[in-house]
């Protein structure tokens, strides 16, 4: 069987080609895609502006937000059947080397893949994806596609406060920095714990949006009186909790001057490959906590269920701004990269 799908072969050079479809091995699934969105990640590679992307290798088919139907499985699936909605992780570990079985994390896999950055794991942006089975998960029956697209990003904004140690509740002051979409699942995730969550971004119709998914208050980083308006929104004491979701070097140096005593710093946002110039004493005399995560771990099936607990607080379709057709995937690309403002997220979509 053929199908379309999409090539990553350099910086700019993103191609829809028409090729087989690949058999499938014994622990294989077979999706139809349904939605696919694009990532900040996946302009970047686009761009050429970062290394994540492993077109050095061989060219390879983007995608890493998913939403798809099963349409064939391997000969040793068992937990999927044909016709199951499905999303898909995204940083792939083997589960068998040495740093897998410590338990470390998804990023230490010494055979660690990712899904729609290497030629060895293609992606969404194609009529059909294969994947293994321990890496795909079904999504309920109620929800769309989109939905299902958006459990990656949602996962990443979840993870970011709750794993490796992580934890918010009613008693904190929470800042996220950055309001686009890992920062807005940060937020929801952060208000449905009761704390009271501050939101900061440039963009004045980021922030408009995040007062609907999550935020209390909003705040411009670019304001002169920054700081104190922070001090004022968390009652003076300042960020107990912060999620730096934007990944900017003026974000990232803005944590060790507004977070409060004893603050949790979680650090979502891609930075790698930037040296950023911070007062880092300040760590010692702020007692901070600051922890990453690379990929989630054993988290997918958590986000799951946690999105569809609070679906009916939050307008989940409201998060997806622009459908563009597949084949129009130069239009989407062009939302994603030229027009920020008003493509908050631009979803491929595929005919039945």
């Amino acid at each position: 069987m053929k199908a379309n799908i999409a090539f990553m072969h350099g910086p700019k050079d993103l191609r829809i080609e028409n090729v087989e479809v690949p058999e499938l091995k014994p622990n294989q699934i077979l999706i139809k895609t349904k939605a696919c969105g694009i990532c900040g990640s996946d302009v970047h590679c686009y761009l050429g502006e970062s290394a994540e992307g492993r077109y050095d290798i061989a060219p390879y088919t983007p995608g890493h937000e998913v939403g798809g139907q099963v349409v064939s499985i391997g000969s040793d699936v068992t937990t999927f059947k044909v016709g199951d909605k499905v999303t898909a992780e995204c940083v792939l570990a083997c589960g068998h080397c040495a740093n897998c079985k410590e338990g470390l994390m998804p990023s230490a896999c010494l055979n660690m893949r990712e899904l729609g950055f290497r030629p060895d794991s293609p992606g969404g942006m194609g009529e059909y994806f294969v994947i293994e089975e321990e890496y795909a998960y079904k999504i309920p029956d109620d929800w769309s596609y989109d939905w299902g697209a958006w459990v990656e990003t949602f996962s990443i904004g979840y993870f970011g406060i709750w794993g490796n140690g992580g934890y918010i509740d009613a008693s904190d002051y929470a800042l996220i920095m950055g309001a686009g979409p890992v920062g807005l699942s940060a937020a929801m995730v952060a208000k449905t714990s009761g704390a009271k969550v501050v939101v900061s971004d440039v963009n004045a119709v980021r922030r408009e949006r995040a007062l609907k998914f999550g935020a209390d208050v909003v705040l411009n980083p670019l304001d002169e009186d920054y700081y104190e308006q922070i001090k004022a929104a968390t009652d003076g004491h300042g960020p107990s909790v912060i999620a730096e979701a934007s990944g900017s070097n003026a974000a990232l140096a803005a944590i060790f001057d507004v977070a409060g005593h004893s603050c949790r710093v979680n650090l979502i946002g891609h930075s790698i490959g930037r040296k950023v110039p911070v007062e880092i004493g300040k760590t010692i005399w702020s007692t901070l906590r600051i922890k990453g995560s690379g990929g989630t771990k054993n988290w997918m099936q958590r986000t799951i269920r946690f999105m569809n607990a609070i679906k009916d607080k939050y307008n989940f379709d409201e998060l997806t701004t622009h459908h563009i057709p597949f084949m129009e995937l130069d239009k989407g690309m062009d939302l994603a990269i030229n027009h920020p403002e008003e493509a908050f997220k631009v979803i491929l979509t595929f005919e039945d």
